[in-house]
């Protein structure tokens, strides 16, 4: 019974593993597909979301069934968190999305003549997910607490963002289109930092029996 338990637990690990993996691969192709005004790459994302939102079902599915199994209060959270990181992960998934839409509009403007650190942001916002999840895999919650404070940078890279796409909107109001389609990209980029701050405090919890949510 406890081993027919255990493999359960390491399904469950696994498959969210999987799906972490092709949430990471959409925001990657998503940004790709925005900086390199590549259509068919924005289009791919999409398909990607599909995918990812039928993980969390199967997810929920498994975790509900092994809660049935009254397990120990440690397993218990395990569950429990799993199933909380893969709403964050589909979240994020969204968010990839919303940012392969804009590609897809901007890939069919003109460019908009403006330097963005938007791939910074990214880079940022994507190793704060890798580094979230190497946590949760590492059951490291040193880690997952060193990753939370990063999230400012993220904040504050996307502040600057919007503060030149508004500057540029107000000098060539031609480009307000295209700037407001910008500045949504940046708010999602901002938001799956916000995922990953999520599941590093997941972690925590997982780790110290610890809710840290609104501690900080």
């Amino acid at each position: 019974m406890e081993n027919h338990f255990e493999a359960g637990i390491e399904n469950l690990r696994q498959k969210l593993l999987v799906m972490a993996s092709h949430a990471e691969k959409s925001v990657n192709e998503a940004v790709q597909s925005l900086m390199q005004r590549n259509h068919d790459l924005a289009l791919r994302v999409k398909a990607d979301d599909d995918v990812i939102d039928k993980y969390e079902v199967e997810i929920d599915e498994m975790a509900i069934h092994l809660l049935t199994k009254a397990p120990l209060a440690s397993n218990l959270r395990l569950v429990t968190v799993a199933m909380k990181i893969s709403q964050n992960l589909e979240r994020i998934g969204d968010e990839a999305t919303k940012i392969a839409k804009r590609s897809r509009d901007l890939a069919q403007e003109p460019p908009v003549k403006i330097n963005l650190d938007l791939p910074r942001m990214a880079n940022l916002a994507l190793a704060m997910v890798k580094d979230a999840l190497d946590s949760f895999v590492q059951k490291d919650s040193v880690a997952a607490r060193a990753i939370i404070p990063r999230d400012k940078e993220v904040d504050a890279l996307n502040k600057q963002i919007h503060q030149q796409l508004a500057q540029h909107m107000m000098e060539n109001p031609d480009t307000i289109a295209r700037c407001l389609n910008w500045i949504v990209a940046a708010k999602s980029l901002e938001r799956i930092a916000d995922h990953a701050k999520n599941i590093a405090e997941e972690v925590v919890y997982l780790c110290e029996a610890q809710d840290i949510r609104h501690s900080h």
